[in-house]
């Protein structure tokens, strides 16, 4: 792995759109929808749901509001939402995968490479991309509520197949298989962790740094694709500043 704290971007995002918490919602609500509709609306037969729904309540989003997603997804609605990855290049030619769920594939499609376009970056072909990175289970631990030292929880990731552990000031984060994300969050659960974040994610096999003059480009990017209703996540090969 990298060595640098992926959970220390992630919280610096969310920080970020904590005034977009509507927005936030909204997009989680669609993604509870398509779960439930597809593997049913029991979190306990549905890994799937249960890990949007962990994602839902670690970004605060009120239990009605779950409920009304699954219930939608359970009566006679006929919404549809189609999962499309877009696949591009950033400025300085930092490689970016876009993930959305959209009702309309044209719209999102047009907003996606406008968002490039008018920042710098470029769309590419199916698969321009894609090969960057690998799919891994991502579980976070706060450091502030556990005792146990980094022996003792990599002991414990190992025991429960977790493929590996890194650690920072704040956290401890864990990368596993994705086949094997689900047993190994459920065994750190039953250890008496409590874990601060969940989730299947997108990481980049290298990280290109952001050349000076193109880091407000690259922002403006990344905050217009993620600001579009239809675009659920974001990932790039950016390296952090401080690597």
């Amino acid at each position: 792995m990298s060595g640098h704290s992926k959970w220390h971007n992630i919280q610096g995002r969310k920080n970020a759109q904590d005034a977009k918490r509507g927005k936030v919602f909204q997009k989680l609500s669609r993604e509870i929808y398509m779960a439930a509709k597809s593997g049913g609306p029991d979190p306990s037969g549905n890994p799937t749901l249960r890990m949007v729904m962990d994602k839902a309540r670690a970004a605060n989003m009120p239990k009605t509001n779950i409920e009304r997603a699954i219930k939608k997804a359970e009566g006679n609605s006929d919404e549809h939402y189609d999962e499309i990855t877009y696949e591009g290049y950033a400025p300085g030619g930092i490689a970016v995968l876009v993930e959305a769920l959209t009702d309309n594939k044209n719209r999102t499609a047009s907003d996606v490479r406008v968002a490039f376009t008018r920042n710098g970056g470029s769309l590419g072909a199916t698969g321009s991309v894609a090969y960057m990175f690998d799919r891994k289970g991502y579980i976070v631990i706060d450091r502030s509520t556990t005792d146990a030292d980094e022996d003792q929880v990599l002991l414990d990731v190992m025991d429960a197949g977790g493929d590996d552990l890194e650690t920072s000031d704040d956290a401890f984060e864990i990368y596993t298989d994705p086949k094997q994300f689900t047993a190994v969050r459920d065994a750190l659960e039953k250890a008496g962790y409590k874990l601060a974040n969940a989730e299947l994610t997108m990481i980049p096999q290298n990280t290109t740094p952001v050349p000076a003059d193109k880091k407000e480009q690259f922002t403006h990017l990344i905050d217009a694709l993620e600001d579009n209703d239809d675009v659920s996540n974001v990932y790039t090969a950016a390296a952090d500043d401080d690597e």
